[in-house]
């Protein structure tokens, strides 16, 4: 591991073992963590998002860790950049997630810390499957922009709280938000951000989606030892 210092944290450059392969990411622990976040970035994008990156800072300002991973290895995103089919590939990103979260559960610096996943786009229905397969040591789920209809059968078996964010422009995303709410039997919350298109582009959109991950994570990721209050 590689490891260089960002404004008054350590960022850690790991590979996490899932599956048969192993998964770039970087890690990162503000001292007295109460938690720690995984990101599942959306179709085509990456761990460098920088719409990721920016909920990340707000979420270590608060005392919360997080870990950016690339769902893909450096060949298949060689492989999806033609083909545009593994970022559609749901089964196999969550597969990703929950071998991230079993390593994260191993680790000595992180697993007392409780976990919470954070998707975008076509990682959200991912987030929302590992959370489903990993109900035991998932405490909470936060959707950017999501696709949470492609978690399909798996949306009913949810138990953690989901906190569902769309721009308010988006309309199609609204609908299928809404659509799966429907069938969802977590505690589950749809915030819109008022004029905000899918990338939260709009000058502010993206703060207020940080600030709102970040009041969700902080409700529900207990402090180490604490009961998460569903």
């Amino acid at each position: 591991m590689h490891e260089k210092i960002i404004e008054d944290f350590s960022e850690e450059f790991v590979t996490v073992p899932s599956g048969n392969v192993r998964l770039e990411g970087n890690l990162v622990i503000p001292e007295h963590a109460t938690g720690i976040v995984l990101f599942a970035h959306g179709s085509g994008s990456s761990r460098h998002s920088r719409r990721n990156l920016s909920v990340a800072e707000a979420l270590h300002a608060c005392g919360l860790g997080t870990l950016l991973i690339d769902l893909l290895t450096q060949t298949e995103e060689a492989i999806d950049l033609r083909t545009r089919e593994l970022r559609f590939d749901i089964d196999l990103l969550a597969d990703r997630l929950v071998g991230a979260t079993w390593w994260l559960a191993g680790e000595e610096t992180t697993r007392a810390l409780p976990v919470g996943l954070f998707g975008a786009s076509t990682g959200a229905a991912a987030a929302l499957v590992a959370a489903a397969g990993r109900a035991d040591h998932v405490a909470a789920v936060v959707s950017r922009g999501g696709r949470p209809d492609l978690a399909g059968a798996s949306l009913p078996n949810v138990r953690t709280p989901t906190l569902l964010i769309v721009g308010g422009s988006d309309g199609v995303v609204v609908d299928l938000n809404r659509r799966a709410m429907a069938v969802m039997t977590a505690p589950v919350r749809l915030e819109i951000v008022p004029r905000a298109t899918h990338l939260f582009e709009e000058p502010g959109a993206l703060d207020q989606v940080a600030r709102l991950a970040r009041d969700w994570f902080v409700r529900y990721l207990p402090a180490p030892g604490a009961e998460s209050p569903r």
